[in-house]
């Protein structure tokens, strides 16, 4: 649990934050409360705390001077801004002081949420490495683009601020390029930031999974591939005791697609596992290697795999196995080579559909069955190590020990999703404090019960939207959500595009 001062000279605000906020849920609880930032002072220098709330109008010491002189009490301190005033200069006086956020009253409950949310994240990554940091900008602008390029952000809301954090959008496409280091990722950064701070085109900032991205502004698609690939060539020829792993995303237009290039780059990354001898990959060769029809992955029906191993059905999981690899066998064309790539494909997806579940990574696992795969001579020989990676995947899932409490929660989550579900009611229910069952449910499930309850509720949608012709509205009800603007935003943000765009797809 991180800890949370709240700083405010109307009393009436900070009742209100204690109220509106599930502070256990979130994985915070506020160890205390001042009037104005003097009295606040006081009592930081007596209480450990990780983030601070504070007003910026406030008699004896304003917010700002507040954050000025706690910085020097607890340099790791991060800070959120209330204010009721809309001014540019106090926002850009706290951009430079190195707020999380800046919050105008009355404050926007969902917009707090998503602030405390990365702000949490932001510790957990970050906490041994960056805290150091979190004075400088650089914060600012890594929140600000992660949300931007996962859509948890206003288009408008990001062009105020976009300029404020030097981001260049004055182009028609951008490319992401992301880069991972199995050394000090901070040095790393940087050690690379400095070095491309010359280039106007290029934005830098460090991404929730502490990986380092590079966003490539464009107004040639070609050339500016070229330029950038050529520039990343530079970088690692340029630091030869660091081994980079770098991927290139696809180049989309700006500003609507450019998660989808952040997106592409992130999914290349994971295809180290399958070409460790390379050090860039460009999504642009796979996406062109996916597109060859003897060896395209969407042969494979992977929302069917999914679903039974959600279920750990093992049996069935085999089965489907052995009857696709039988269909792909029976086309015409189908080479040696074509098996390898699509058993290759399927190796990533198993390695990421349990990352997604138990939010745990099991390299060992991954790397056996890709070397089983690599060095295979025959088709028994792929099918008997993509056989043998689903089974280990099952048992992986079936050995995780929850307590009894959340096995019910779990259950009742899945049978009665459409309702409304809270911590209290459930504490209620199974006669636990919902304090308490919220800090056990993270602990065991490793993300906060609203959290899985959204991402249960989208992929329920998911499959309504695939299997049924049901208007997006009557979908979001049957799924638990009677707001359907707040449905949209929760779906873009785990799925990456809105639900009528996803059913267009399907």
């Amino acid at each position: 649990m991180f800890r949370v001062f709240i700083v405010d000279d109307e009393p009436f605000i900070i009742e209100g934050l204690y109220d509106i906020i599930d502070w256990a849920e979130a994985g915070l609880e506020i160890v205390g409360h001042a009037s104005n930032g003097q009295k606040a002072l006081d009592a930081l220098k007596e209480t450990s705390v990780d983030i601070l709330l504070t007003d910026i109008s406030m008699p004896v010491m304003n917010g700002l001077d507040l954050i000025r002189e706690a910085r020097m009490v607890h340099p790791g301190l991060l800070f959120i801004v209330l204010s009721g005033f809309d001014e540019f200069s106090y926002l850009k006086e706290g951009m430079m002081l190195g707020i999380e956020n800046y919050l105008l009253k009355p404050i926007n409950i969902k917009e707090l949420k998503a602030t405390l949310h990365n702000t949490v994240e932001k510790l957990n990554t970050f906490k041994e490495t960056r805290l150091v940091q979190a004075y400088s900008k650089q914060i600012l602008k890594d929140n600000t683009l992660h949300r931007w390029l996962t859509h948890q952000i206003a288009p408008l809301e990001f062009y105020e601020r976009a300029e404020l954090l030097g981001i260049n959008l004055d182009c028609a496409y951008m490319a992401a390029a992301v880069l991972r280091t199995d050394s000090d990722a901070s040095e790393a950064f940087d050690a690379i930031s400095s070095r491309v701070e010359s280039y106007d085109w290029m934005t830098s900032f460090f991404d929730l999974d502490g990986d380092i991205v590079l966003l490539a502004a464009m107004d040639d698609a070609d050339r500016g591939r070229q330029e950038l690939t050529g520039l990343l060539q530079q970088l690692q020829a340029w630091m030869p005791e660091r081994r980079l792993r770098i991927t290139i995303g696809s180049v989309e237009h700006l500003p609507e697609q450019a998660g989808q290039s952040y997106a592409a780059a992130k999914k290349a990354q994971e295809y180290f596992w399958i070409y460790p001898e390379l050090q860039l990959i460009d999504y642009h060769d796979i996406a062109i290697r996916e597109g060859n029809p003897k060896a395209n992955f969407s042969m494979i029906d992977w929302p069917a795999y999914a679903k039974l191993i959600v279920a750990k059905d093992q049996a069935n999981l085999c089965q489907l196995i052995q009857s696709d690899l039988k269909r792909i066998q029976s086309m015409p064309g189908i080479t040696p080579q074509d098996f390898q790539d699509i058993a290759l494909e399927m190796v990533i997806h198993f390695k990421m559909e349990l990352k997604a579940i138990r939010h745990t990574e099991e390299p060992d696992v991954y790397n056996h069955a890709f070397q089983q795969i690599r060095s295979a001579d025959t088709l028994e020989d792929l099918e008997k190590a993509i056989l043998e990676m689903a089974e280990t995947t099952v048992s992986l899932l079936i050995s995780d020990v929850r307590s009894p409490i959340v096995q019910q929660v779990l259950k009742y989550i899945q049978q009665s999703y459409a309702e409304e579900l809270s911590l209290k009611m459930l504490g209620a229910h199974y006669n636990i404090h919902p304090v308490y069952l919220g800090q056990l449910f993270h602990k065991e499930i490793n993300e906060s019960f609203t959290e899985y309850i959204n991402r249960y509720r989208i992929e329920k949608a998911k499959e309504l939207l695939k299997t049924t012709n049901s208007k997006v509205l009557v979908i979001a009800k049957d799924v638990g959500y009677w707001e359907v603007g707040y449905f949209y935003k929760q779906f873009k943000k785990y799925v990456g595009i809105s639900p009528t765009d996803y059913r267009g797809l399907l």
